[in-house]
């Protein structure tokens, strides 16, 4: 890696971690995509970041495409690099953003896989005997009432839930934080293990994680997921059932009952509503199938 680009690299890194606060995750992510593209610069012989042109990144994007790299991956490492440079460009004019002409290879965007109403019926209909057992049916119905990722559900914590105004504080991606509603049987759920606590000698206050484990710690995302695919397999559901799909769910149920774009939007955290738009593809997937079941010329007829 060349000293420009090590020195650079180092700056955005600290500026994203203090200034804009991202994940660890993020910035791990950050951290490797540049240095993969420094090391590119360097065996190119491109030692000021000035010199720095957008085919160069073009050249850096079709090595990692050669390499086998998924497009998803791809696109997550150029990102990266735009926002060095814009980083960069923000703070001297005379430095452009070479890779913001720059395209990744198209990512097939497949959909997300859903419940339909039947089978959340199903899931919530296991009756718990254990205390964590009242654990897991609050934690799905908290999920699929509120449409909340498992990164929130997991920090939630007890001062959050306002249950007078059936609601609960969450904090998303950019830390940015959103009230969402919560409805009156995942509140009753999530009262019911309320009553059970503390478990493990924790302490109860408005800080304690609002979900622990059975030592009183907070629950971490694997055990989430472990723990809804064993509620599935209690509830007869088939196939295995993850976080997001209960989140999935509940962003297409409110989408088929409401038509409000902009309300799942807000429900769901999501900074550009493009990424919300996803839902109606599956939409209109449930009415094609209500219109291919139902009218009576909406299928071809063989031909003879």
């Amino acid at each position: 890696m060349t000293d420009a680009l090590a020195t650079a690299r180092e700056q955005f890194l600290d500026y994203q971690r203090d200034v804009r606060q991202v994940s660890r995750h993020t910035l791990d992510g950050y951290g490797r995509d540049i240095k993969r593209f420094a090391g590119f610069c360097q065996k190119a012989g491109n030692t000021q970041i000035s010199a720095i042109a957008e085919a160069d990144v073009r050249g850096w994007v079709a090595q990692l495409h050669r390499q086998g790299l998924s497009p998803t991956s791809i696109q997550r490492s150029l990102s990266s690099v735009r926002a060095l440079f814009r980083y960069l460009s923000e703070r001297d004019p005379q430095i452009g953003n070479p890779a913001l002409g720059v395209q990744a290879p198209k990512i097939r965007r497949s959909l997300p896989k859903t419940l339909d109403p039947d089978s959340v019926g199903m899931l919530f209909q296991w009756q718990p005997e254990t205390a964590l057992d009242y654990r897991d049916i609050a934690i799905a119905e908290l999920l699929y009432s509120s449409g909340l990722r498992l990164s929130e559900l997991v920090a939630a914590n007890i001062g959050d839930l306002a249950i007078g105004e059936s609601a609960i504080t969450v904090t998303g991606k950019g830390r940015k934080t959103r009230n969402v509603p919560v409805g009156g049987p995942a509140l009753a759920a999530i009262e019911k293990w309320l009553s059970l606590r503390p478990l493990g000698g924790e302490s109860l206050g408005v800080s304690a994680p609002l979900f622990i484990s059975n030592r009183g710690q907070r629950i971490s995302p694997r055990s989430v997921q472990l723990r809804l695919q064993r509620l599935a397999k209690y509830s007869t559901l088939p196939g295995k059932l993850h976080p997001h799909m209960l989140r999935h769910s509940f962003a297409s149920h409110m989408l088929e009952s409401s038509g409000d774009l902009r309300a799942v939007q807000e429900f769901l955290g999501h900074s550009d509503i493009s990424t919300t738009q996803i839902y109606t593809h599956l939409d209109f997937q449930h009415l094609a199938k209500v219109y291919d079941s139902s009218h009576p010329r909406a299928r071809r007829k063989n031909k003879p």
